[in-house]
């Protein structure tokens, strides 16, 4: 079984029985064509709405009556190309980063509006991977920009480390993580400290998450169904998390949702689906999103340009024009 899942499951999943399945060193070869020009078409909301709705979630966050502890909010780019996009173009320009995921999904199966859209782009962050009897996982949480400076690129990287705004966020990912996966492995751990990780735009707290599979009769697809939404793309606790970023963004598709596949062993690995855009079927119009996580210390204008930069790496592989 191969394919995506949405950030809401109550919706159409867009997964599929391929005939045949193999596994090569690489992508294809591609000839490397010239994208056309991609603009900006708009901003889905705009900056400074996107501002009011952080503004409106720390509100909630520093409720002692609310429960709620932290919450995603994403915002969009409606990309317009002058030209149908060549798809094995991007994918190549996202796999120069090999520190992440390469990944695009065909959403055709998901039925209606989604006939003949796809999903692109290049995660950094493993959902879940079953091989066997061991389970891997490795949530992000707390982000900061790369710089071409290497000695700013250092500092961020150095700050990110020691923020204990961006370590509180991180902590409530790992701690419900540890929750979701008790009840389904033995032998958990948990590595003690997060570590620096970084793709070619951004910096990233991570840690790294393994276990034993108590039942090997629960598949990889299992494992990414009980874990999604993870706290690093919805919030803690879930469900009031989930009912605020619906009141303030609406349906996400398969934004923060996961990508992957479940072989019949139960085998498989599923990433946490961000840095993305859905294509539509004619491949000239791409929807672009990308969030941060808020917490009651959160600034809303440092959030707001945590966006601006997640935003680089499909910006870049579609040579968007600014």
């Amino acid at each position: 079984m191969v394919g995506a899942l949405p950030f809401d499951l109550t919706r159409p999943a867009a997964l599929l029985r391929p005939h045949e399945v193999r596994f090569v060193d690489g992508p294809p070869p591609t000839a490397g064509r010239t994208l056309p020009r991609v603009r900006v078409d708009r901003e889905i909301p705009s900056p400074e709405v996107h501002r009011t709705r952080i503004c409106e979630a720390l509100r909630v966050l520093n409720d002692p009556h609310s429960g709620l502890r932290k919450v995603v909010l994403a915002r969009a780019l409606r990309l317009i190309a002058d030209e149908p996009l060549d798809v094995d173009t991007v994918l190549h320009r996202l796999a120069e980063d090999r520190s992440a995921t390469t990944y695009f999904v065909d959403l055709s199966p998901a039925g209606g509006a989604h006939a003949g859209t796809a999903l692109i782009g290049a995660s950094p962050e493993l959902l879940v991977a079953r091989r066997g009897e061991v389970v891997t996982c490795r949530p992000f949480a707390g982000s900061a920009p790369r710089s071409a400076d290497p000695a700013v690129d250092e500092a961020n990287g150095r700050a990110l480390a020691a923020s204990a705004k961006n370590r509180h966020e991180h902590q409530l990912v790992v701690d419900q993580m540890r929750d979701a996966l008790g009840p389904l492995c033995t032998d958990l751990r948990i590595a003690a400290e997060p570590e620096l990780s970084s793709t070619a735009a951004v910096w990233h707290l991570s840690t790294t998450i393994s276990g034993l599979i108590r039942d090997t009769s629960v598949t990889a697809l299992d494992l990414a169904t009980s874990l999604h939404p993870t706290p690093a793309v919805g919030g803690v606790p879930a469900a009031a998390a989930a009912d605020l970023i619906t009141a303030l963004e609406g349906d996400r598709g398969f934004y923060a949702g996961a990508v992957g596949w479940c072989d019949s062993r139960g085998d498989g690995r599923w990433v946490v689906s961000i840095r993305c855009a859905e294509l539509s079927a004619d491949r000239r119009t791409a929807d672009a999103r990308a969030g941060g996580g808020i917490v009651a210390e959160s600034d809303a204008d440092d959030e707001v340009a945590e966006t601006s930069t997640k935003f680089t790496t499909i910006e870049k592989a579609l040579g968007v024009a600014r």
